[in-house]
């Protein structure tokens, strides 16, 4: 894409105490683009994610976020840049309410943004509204995901990643949260897609990115690579 990358990453490294997990892995996003990462289970994904968040600790190479390096930054100081997490466990706060998980969130994005206030959340996700004083524990597994990719979108990101964000959904709130992943795709939000459904990531994704036991083995335009027997060869399809 034309625009300059928001996040570069470079021969980035990663362990878990004698594991070596990640292997010089090279990733960019650029403003408004919709990365997918694919790869079996186990091929590094996550971990991939949680370096690039800096959550994991034990990592060797560059990352750099709107050109800024963040290579041994916390995670704290990367959520500040711009950048917002709906995590595989959701995450969701379960003694707050729905209002209360959203609004602790809620704060200006880079240069003021603020183009996903409470009422556009509410707008995007009528479930919530009907549930406004629930508790979070109160809440079901589709209901928990639309809260926590609510609560990401009122940090007004530049940049969410969405790990797994499907996983173990019913049917209808599944394309719930594809309906709404392709409204942020709309907004202008660039977006990092992890999930199993390797053809809605396709679908949605401007390009692709495959990890194969924490190296990249295949890189592309999304919809190129969709058909692709090289693609199947990697994800076991």
């Amino acid at each position: 894409m034309s625009d300059p990358a928001i996040l570069s990453a470079t021969g980035v490294h990663a362990w878990y105490g004698s594991s070596h997990v990640l292997h010089g892995v090279d990733l960019e996003i650029s403003r408004g683009e919709t990365l997918g990462l694919l790869g079996r289970n186990g091929m590094g994904k996550s971990t991939l994610i949680r370096t690039l968040l800096g959550h994991v600790t034990q990592r060797e190479g560059q990352i750099r976020l709107f050109g800024q390096d963040v290579s041994r930054a916390k995670p704290h100081e990367v959520a500040r840049l711009g950048v917002a997490y709906v995590p595989e466990g959701r995450g969701v706060f379960p003694n707050l309410s729905v209002r209360e998980n959203l609004v602790m969130a809620s704060r200006k994005g880079r240069e003021g943004r603020a183009d996903w206030p409470f009422e556009r959340v509410m707008e995007t996700f009528p479930r919530l509204q009907e549930r406004i004083g629930n508790l979070g524990s109160q809440l079901s597994g589709g209901e928990q995901q639309m809260l926590s990719i609510g609560r990401a979108l009122m940090t007004h990101p530049d940049l969410v990643i969405l790990d797994e964000a499907t996983e173990g959904l019913a049917p209808l709130i599944v394309a719930e949260i594809w309906r709404v992943i392709g409204q942020i795709r709309a907004s202008g939000i660039a977006t990092l897609i992890v999930d199993r459904d390797y053809r809605k990531v396709l679908t949605q994704s401007d390009r692709a990115v495959v990890l194969q036991k924490g190296q990249v083995v295949l890189a592309g335009d999304a919809l190129a690579l969709r058909d692709s027997a090289e693609l199947a060869g990697y994800l076991g399809v």
